[in-house]
């Protein structure tokens, strides 16, 4: 047993002084009180008159002391400890990500989390120690193992919410290396539950309480963007763009575009309850800048109310087949307007002034170091060695990969194709039993796709497949429209700063206007920048060359805000929702009931007697 205030035993030294009482000589005053019974006895069994006399039993006497007693163990407020165990460890895992900035808390989710995570700092005992945890796009320890109660709340009080997607088993996985073993020790997450999948952690033994934070699901969110060059008029840009209505009434507002912070154009939109809406715009673009589709509504989560994308101007694609002779490869290439085609029969010779290359049939001796769509081609930078099959079926596809959109392989026919083992730098786009038959990737910096057969031995030219594909294909493969993407981040990942001249230092100017100077490594044309914790338009200033990058959330499990009554670990265990707090027994109103029953006690007993 433990007392909160141990100051009230001082109140124990009157009781010498009720003794006393009893010892002193009597001078009597007549009072009329209601229970008489004890002090009638008290006067008859005391006689004496001298100023002490001998102190005999009396109920009345252990009465009054028993009661001081039980009065003053009340006022020091004595309590039993929890049944944690002493010296345990408690990891606080406090969510910091875009949906935590939902103001249906007062004054926001964040805020609300982290003045109950407080609480848990305030509770903790002499041997007890606490981690502090900040979980957003990436996670951060703001405070190792440590029982000063001064450090955590500091730890605490540090923390700031984001504007990215939660990667809570990033901080999960990280939390259960610290409980590992340890016995009692326990893992408190302050969320609203909207994590994503939890699937990793189904079977482990996590002592994991979750604290719901958030009342309501009140959002509308620009959930998907893209800008494409409008295939009709190469002057325009095509924006497309999906809205989400989280929220349980009809949405009735406006959809913006804007370029440059300039109204384009405005679309009158209605959403029901738990619906998107893709909307398209049409826009003119004269000069390099910023698409900005924007929903103005008042919700309780303001930063996916908008998205902004960098958008360059197309440049034509130089394109180099090198080619023994295909036609319907020829004649797919050359319809496209954005490509500027070159053939040559025979070695490709200087590629630098290309874009990209087309081997059809040829396998050079140098490999050229430009984005490559190599066709019947082999080389030993690819492939380790190959062999020959006959007549492949194709029995998959990868249909969700934007080279495969719209593509279909169901009458594709193939005489004979290259058997290879699958690169470790690629993957397989369409497979046979044998091999693969299409892959992609990425090798030494540059992008390839390699098709094992050779396109005029199938009946492949003459499906409305092949022209998709060939489209589909040189837009994966265009530098300038993967230059396009990279200007492109998800808020929590990094951007990559790529420059030609040798440089000390580069300048990147936030959202705010703040700015950050970063070291560039001696001899390095790259760097990698991961503060894009915040949505908006960075700005990268390398040396004489500038460039911009925007940032966005982008998130749909972010964006529905609906706080999770509980956290689901794949497919059979779950997290509840609760409110449990650590905290003391006092048992100083049962002291206080009995001192209260004693006294009910005499009084029955003495009207018992007189009745």
């Amino acid at each position: 047993m433990n007392f909160l205030s141990t100051t009230a035993f001082w109140f124990a030294a009157v009781i010498p002084v009720v003794v006393l009482f009893y010892l002193l000589k009597r001078k009597r005053v007549m009072k009329v009180v209601s229970s008489t019974l004890l002090w009638q006895k008290f006067l008859a069994e005391t006689q004496a008159n001298a100023p002490f006399q001998k102190l005999r039993h009396n109920w009345l006497l252990v009465l009054q002391i028993l009661m001081l007693i039980l009065a003053i163990l009340a006022l020091s407020r004595p309590y039993f400890a929890s049944r944690t165990r002493e010296g345990s460890l408690r990891v606080i895992i406090l969510d910091a990500s875009a949906s935590m900035q939902s103001t249906d808390e007062t004054p926001n989710r964040f805020e609300k989390a982290r003045s109950e995570a407080l609480k848990w700092i305030d509770d903790l005992r002499d041997q007890d120690q606490m981690v502090i945890l900040q979980s957003s796009g990436r996670t951060e320890v703001k405070q190792s193992a440590s029982g000063n109660k001064a450090a955590l709340r500091r730890a605490l009080q540090s923390c700031s919410v984001t504007d990215s997607p939660s990667r809570l088993v990033d901080a999960l996985t990280l939390a259960e290396t610290l409980v590992r073993d340890r016995v009692g020790a326990e893992v408190h997450l302050f969320s609203d539950g909207a994590v994503g999948s939890l699937s990793e952690f189904e079977n482990k033994a996590l002592n994991l309480v979750y604290h719901k934070v958030g009342k309501r699901n009140n959002n509308v969110a620009v959930t998907a963007l893209d800008i494409k060059a409008n295939p009709e008029n190469p002057k325009q840009r095509a924006i497309y763009a999906s809205v989400f209505n989280y929220s349980s009434n009809v949405f009735n507002s406006q959809v913006e575009l804007a370029f440059n912070d300039q109204l384009v154009d405005s679309r009158p939109v209605e959403i029901g309850p738990g619906q998107s809406l893709p909307v398209v715009f049409l826009a003119p673009q004269a000069e390099d800048g910023n698409f900005t589709v924007a929903v103005p509504v008042e919700d309780d989560l303001k930063v996916d109310n908008k998205a902004t994308l960098r958008s360059l101007l197309p440049q034509p694609l130089k394109v180099l087949m090198v080619t023994g002779g295909n036609p319907y490869l020829q004649k797919v290439l050359k319809a496209m307007p954005s490509v500027a085609l070159t053939t040559v029969n025979g070695p490709p010779g200087d590629t630098k002034n290309f874009d990209l290359v087309v081997l059809d049939g040829q396998s050079p001796a140098d490999w050229p170091d430009q984005n490559v769509l190599a066709v019947h081609a082999v080389h030993t930078n690819l492939f380790s060695s190959w062999a020959t099959i006959e007549q492949p079926p194709i029995v998959d596809w990868k249909n969700t990969h934007p080279i495969l959109r719209y593509v279909n392989f169901d009458t594709v026919l193939i005489r004979e194709a290259f058997k290879v083992p699958a690169p470790a730098w690629a993957f397989s786009l369409v497979d046979s039993p044998q091999a693969p038959l299409i892959i992609a990737g990425e090798l030494n910096k540059r992008r390839i796709i390699w098709i094992a057969f050779d396109v005029t031995d199938s009946n492949w030219p003459l499906r409305f497949s092949f022209p998709i594909f060939i489209a589909n294909a040189v837009d994966w493969l265009n530098p300038f429209a993967e230059r396009n993407s990279q200007l492109v981040v998800r808020a929590g990942d990094p951007f990559r700063v790529q420059f030609e001249e040798d440089l000390k230092e580069v300048i990147v100017i936030f959202p705010d206007g703040s700015q950050k100077v970063e070291k560039v490594e001696p001899g390095k044309k790259e760097m990698v920048f991961g503060e894009t914790m915040k949505a908006g338009l960075y700005q990268v200033k390398a040396g004489a060359a500038g460039s911009f990058f925007t940032v966005n959330l982008l998130d749909q499990v972010e964006s529905n805000i609906t706080p999770a009554d509980s956290l689901k670990f794949g497919k059979y265990t779950f997290a509840e929702a609760t409110t449990l707090k650590r905290a003391n027994m006092e048992i100083w109103r049962w002291i206080a009931l009995g001192a209260f029953l004693i006294l009910m006690v005499e009084w029955w007993y003495y009207h018992r007697r007189t009745v």
